[in-house]
């Protein structure tokens, strides 16, 4: 015989009345499975205060980062892409873009604008991953290369924030001429003497890093971000080998000479101004 018996049923509330978690309140880290508020990983800058992984942010939150108490003008706000081929696969092109406007915030796939960082005025194109994937159409490599022609302007270093998938492919070959754009105005840039800085996040592919993102006066990486040109899945059918371990991490292309640094989230505002400081000595 038992020494407790229950005298009531069980749960008793209704459907009804039943109250749900609201969302958003819990960050359940993917590498590590370990959940904190929202809140406080918001505090850590979206960074896994136990294994380090550092989440996928964009222009709003970096720009939070960077710019002195978030204080900025963005540059070509209205600028937004259009459908020069007509191009349609399951959906028309016009129609992903208006769903990704809505769904973002964001009118394409990058952001740019200028202030001040630790005091000193720079202008920073930043990549909205959420944005069709971060993908490089006409309009992100014409606002790129309008920021690249304003930091001129002002005399400022410049500083591009890539995370992207590489080439938009509903526009084909419009999409591919922003990578002779871009590195042609960066070296108009570099005439000039003006500092760029590349910093390279999880994820930077095709043509991305086939471009400016490996053009800079120091290429720098957050940790354990993927960069390449060909996904590692399509390196290893290719090659029909198993690739290092690591392979494309940013800690890897560091240790093969392709990154000349790595630096937390955390360290980004103070490491880049230090680095700026460098070159212009």
């Amino acid at each position: 015989m038992g020494w407790f018996k229950r005298i009531k049923g069980g749960i008793t509330t209704s459907t009804k009345e039943k109250k749900e978690t609201p969302e958003g309140l819990w960050y359940n880290c993917p590498k590590c499975k370990i959940i904190i508020t929202s809140e406080e990983h918001q505090k850590l800058l979206f960074v896994c205060n136990n294994c380090n992984y550092h989440h996928r942010i964009h222009s709003k939150e970096y720009f939070k980062i960077l710019f002195d108490k978030n204080e900025f003008t963005e540059l070509d706000a209205k600028m937004e892409s259009k459908d020069p081929l007509g191009f349609k696969d399951s959906k028309k092109y016009t129609d992903r873009l208006k769903q990704s406007q809505k769904n973002t915030g964001f009118k394409d796939a990058i952001t740019s604008a200028y202030g001040k960082m630790n005091g000193e005025m720079v202008v920073i194109a930043c990549f909205n991953f959420n944005f069709i994937g971060g993908s490089m159409g006409s309009v992100v490599g014409e606002k790129i290369s309008r920021a690249i022609d304003y930091a001129r302007k002002i005399k400022s270093p410049m500083i591009i924030i890539s995370k992207s998938g590489g080439a938009r492919m509903m526009e084909a070959a419009f999409s591919l001429m922003q990578l002779t754009k871009t590195s042609a105005k960066l070296a108009q840039l570099s005439k000039e003497k003006i500092p760029y800085i590349s910093l390279l996040t999880d994820p930077t592919f095709g043509g991305a890093t086939a471009s400016f993102s490996m053009l800079g006066d120091m290429n720098i990486a957050e940790p354990k971000a993927l960069i390449g040109f060909a996904g590692p899945r399509v390196v290893k059918e290719t090659i029909g080998k198993d690739l290092p371990e690591g392979f494309q991490t940013s800690e890897f292309l560091l240790e093969h000479g392709f990154l000349d640094l790595i630096v937390e989230r955390k360290d980004l505002k103070a490491k880049i101004s230090q680095i700026l400081r460098i070159i212009k000595a």
